[in-house]
């Protein structure tokens, strides 16, 4: 299986212990990808000028994701900020005006050249690539995450050009995750499935629904874990597994991500400027 992901790429800052890791959704699912053994992966991004952006690049080229049709831009790395509060997670915006918030891709003809060499092509409601699906769709199955963007028109842009359509649903009941399932498969993605925290995941092919639970492990950091559920997912589908076969194996890589800090590692210290 061959992936690229095109999307955004960020410095994940863990204020309480002053060390930020490389992230951001396209970042993650494409480094998981290649961990999971994908036979070659890609991604597009738009870096910015600073020493975070260089660290994400020495980063993915350490995990065997190259990365040369991304841009570069005069502006910062996205800092997205992470607090420890009574022992959960707190995000909050970090400063404004990044290469992530000013700038989208413009898919061109040499990237199109590209992408068509690849089996899947992952991107998400972050990379500002919505305008860009209807040609994508024509020459690669397209993977998108919602992340908790549900509204109706919203789907009705992107779900008729989707072959995967990921949602996260940690705070939606069984009954309005089977809903969202529905109303994406009817608008046109092929396979849609809600990750929904420790209560597992809910997948729909339009014909079927599929329960998967978590892995047990002892959890230090959920930073990513959707992001691994979906990298898992596309590789095992991507290679053939069923559709069982394939959650399973999210569920899997998904667990691992929960055993490290950060998206998939790589710490570097900071300092508050």
């Amino acid at each position: 299986m061959k992936l690229i992901a095109i999307g955004d790429n960020v410095t994940d800052c863990y204020m309480d212990e002053k060390v930020y890791y490389p992230g951001g959704n396209a970042v993650n699912v494409a480094v998981n990808c290649k961990k999971n053994g994908a036979e070659k992966v890609h991604y597009i991004g738009v870096f910015g000028n600073d020493d975070r952006a260089d660290y994400i690049k020495e980063c993915l080229s350490e995990e065997g994701v190259s990365y040369d049709r991304s841009r570069k831009v005069y502006a910062h790395t996205a800092q997205p900020r992470v607090y420890l509060k009574d022992g959960d997670r707190v995000f909050a915006p970090g400063p404004r005006d990044s290469c992530q918030h000013l700038f989208a891709i413009k898919i061109v003809k040499e990237d199109m050249e590209m992408i068509k060499e690849f089996d899947i092509c992952h991107t998400s409601c972050y990379s500002n690539l919505e305008y860009e699906l209807p040609e994508l769709s024509k020459i690669c199955s397209l993977s998108f995450d919602f992340s908790d963007r549900h509204e109706k028109e919203y789907l009705e842009r992107t779900c008729p050009y989707l072959t995967f359509a990921f949602f996260s649903g940690s705070d939606m009941s069984e009954e309005e995750c089977v809903e969202l399932l529905k109303l994406s498969s009817s608008l046109g993605a092929k396979v849609s499935g809600v990750t929904r925290g420790s209560e597992g995941a809910v997948f729909y092919d339009g014909k079927e629904f599929y329960r998967q639970g978590i892995k047990k492990v002892k959890a230090i950091d959920t930073m990513g874990a959707g992001d691994s559920f979906i990298a898992g997912f596309l590789t095992a589908w991507g290679n053939g597994r069923t559709m069982e076969e394939a959650l399973d194996y999210g569920a899997e890589r998904s667990a691992v991500t929960c055993t490290v800090y950060g998206g998939f590692g790589h710490p570097h210290p900071f300092t508050e400027s």
